[in-house]
């Protein structure tokens, strides 16, 4: 995924939808110590501000300097860029060493990772026992019986644009690997359904769009999947750039130790 959403990283800042933050609450009950936690591909680090609440120290790394550049600053997170090729050992060496962190989160990413490699090295990472790692990620938009189909018609036209790992997105973690020992959070084929309800006008929800790393393929290659009459048709039956609607995302989460 290095260098997937480096060059619409700004917009990705304000584009995205906030984590609840009794996901944080409900996560940190499921962990014994609350020393040390490990938020990956951080991204602006939105997830791991929502960490620190609860943790006392959180290491925040991603493969973007780009995204890092925007990263919001929190005295208890310390952001580190882990460009590829990083070894496992190198990272653990930065954790500070094995069996030390009580939580890994991996938040709307861990599709983009080296599955087996990732899950090893979360292993020797995580505190045993008592420490969790949990993965979660939001694929779909209620909005409104009237913008909802045109939202799909919009997004069925991106598909040939995505990473071939998006897949996992599409159908919601349900055959994501996850070979660890389930917490009642969501487990390998059985993710727990979660909503992330946001109030916005459509200029943000245009940003959302905006910050696709498909709609930048495919502008790479030429292709506006966003031109004018797209957007005007997204507006008009949002209902104007000024309604605010209440929306909710669709999430799941898999939740686990080891």
């Amino acid at each position: 995924m290095a260098g997937l959403f480096d060059k619409q990283a700004e917009i990705y800042v304000d584009a995205r939808p906030t984590y609840p933050a009794h996901w944080y609450s409900m996560l940190a009950s499921r962990t014994p110590l609350h020393s040390l936690a490990w938020d990956v591909g951080t991204g602006n680090g939105q997830a791991a501000l929502g960490v620190a609440e609860h943790y006392d120290q959180v290491i925040a790394t991603d493969v973007s300097a780009a995204q890092l550049k925007f990263a919001m600053q929190h005295p208890r997170v310390c952001y580190v860029h882990t460009p590829i090729p990083i070894s496992n050992d190198e990272i653990v060496t930065l954790i500070g060493g094995e069996n030390l962190v009580d939580l890994i989160t991996v938040a709307q990413a861990v599709h983009w990772f080296d599955l087996p490699n990732f899950y090893s090295l979360a292993t020797r990472l995580l505190r045993k026992p008592g420490g969790v790692i949990t993965v979660w990620c939001y694929n779909d938009v209620v909005v409104s019986p009237i913008f909802d189909p045109v939202m799909k018609r919009f997004h069925d036209t991106t598909l040939p644009f995505w990473d071939p790992n998006i897949k996992h997105v599409f159908n919601g973690y349900k055959k994501l690997p996850f070979p660890f020992k389930s917490l009642g959070l969501g487990c390998e084929s059985e993710p727990f359904p979660l909503d992330i309800p946001k109030q916005l006008a459509f200029e943000g929800f245009f940003r959302m769009l905006r910050s696709w790393s498909a709609v930048a393929t495919a502008k790479e290659q030429g292709v506006d999947l966003l031109s004018e009459g797209v957007v005007r048709e997204l507006e008009d039956s949002w209902g104007g750039p000024d309604l605010v609607r209440c929306i909710v995302y669709k999430a799941f989460m898999l939740a686990g130790t080891v």
